[in-house]
């Protein structure tokens, strides 16, 4: 990495839209927009909310859209009900219902955006959803994890780490969805290639304790000649926090002594992430 701030673009994917046969499908939960966030929850003890996946029309099947159309077609709720299959639970209850009693339990929940809650869901929480049980609920965690690992592509040891989002790469898997603050470091050699990914503290939803002592420790113990900094915001907002910015310039200070430099603070959540190398003078300060 140069003392020159390398560009970056954070991407968020589209949502896609209901298909027309599911876009009024009556759980009492109707949506003119095709919004999901705008469902409640069904419920599946009433009789006349029924909607069996044979009863729909070939072509507007969730596994036959997959098929035809590829999965960036289908729905939020189209790809949880192929997940799901039938409710054994729940005897005569389609997938698709299932797939919109767990959307309405995610929305009705204190998280602001289902998708951020079904990120972090574990298997207990999976198994209060009505035909939901064991075997259904461990395949929808560990499809969710599959997805997290086939999506990040951590960096090989000995690559090059020039831009902050090589670094991101190979933090994510330890800080982008954890729901309690992790600090980490991200160890180099001279010439800036990776060498190690080190989690340092385990912190609590809104904080994590690091000292810098103990980071450079960990650095000169891990054999670093240069260190990036990082730590996760469970909530998904990126902005520093005073704290944040306090202990980014005790740790320049702290390299200028020591002679291993700190390259950059990274904060990440949500998906994506904040250089503070890039977004603050904390740097130039320093120089």
């Amino acid at each position: 990495m140069t003392g020159q701030s390398p560009d970056f673009v954070s991407f968020d994917p589209p949502t896609p839209p209901l298909p027309s046969a599911l876009e009024h499908f009556a759980f009492g939960i109707t949506s003119e927009t095709g919004n999901e966030a705008n469902y409640a929850a069904a419920d599946l003890s009433r009789p006349e909310y029924t909607l069996r996946i044979k009863d729909m029309v070939a072509e507007e099947r969730p596994r036959e859209r997959l098929r035809q159309l590829g999965p960036k077609a289908l729905s939020l709720a189209e790809l949880l009900s192929i997940l799901v299959g039938p409710g054994q639970a729940l005897p005569g209850r389609s997938s698709i219902e299932i797939a919109h009693a767990l959307l309405g339990t995610l929305h009705d929940s204190d998280a602001a955006d289902g998708i951020k809650r079904l990120q972090k869901i574990t298997v207990e929480e999976l198994l209060h959803v009505p035909g939901v049980g064991l075997a259904k609920a461990a395949s929808i965690v560990a499809a969710i994890e599959l997805g997290k690992r086939v999506f990040h592509h951590i960096p090989a040891y000995r690559t090059v780490v020039d831009d902050p989002a090589i670094a991101v790469a190979a933090l994510t898997p330890y800080l982008m969805w954890e729901p309690r603050e992790h600090f980490a470091m991200v160890c180099l050699d001279v010439r800036h290639q990776l060498l190690s990914t080190k989690v340092l503290t385990i912190g609590t939803e809104t904080e994590t304790l690091a000292h810098p002592r103990d980071i450079f420790q960990a650095a000169l113990k891990a054999g670093a000649a240069r260190i990036i900094v990082a730590h996760n915001h469970p909530s998904g907002s990126l902005e520093p926090s005073p704290e944040d910015l306090a202990l980014t310039r005790q740790l320049l200070q702290g390299a200028n002594i020591i002679g291993v430099p700190v390259l950059d603070h990274l904060i990440l959540g949500g998906g994506t992430y904040r250089s503070l190398r890039e977004t603050t003078g904390l740097w130039q300060e320093e120089t």
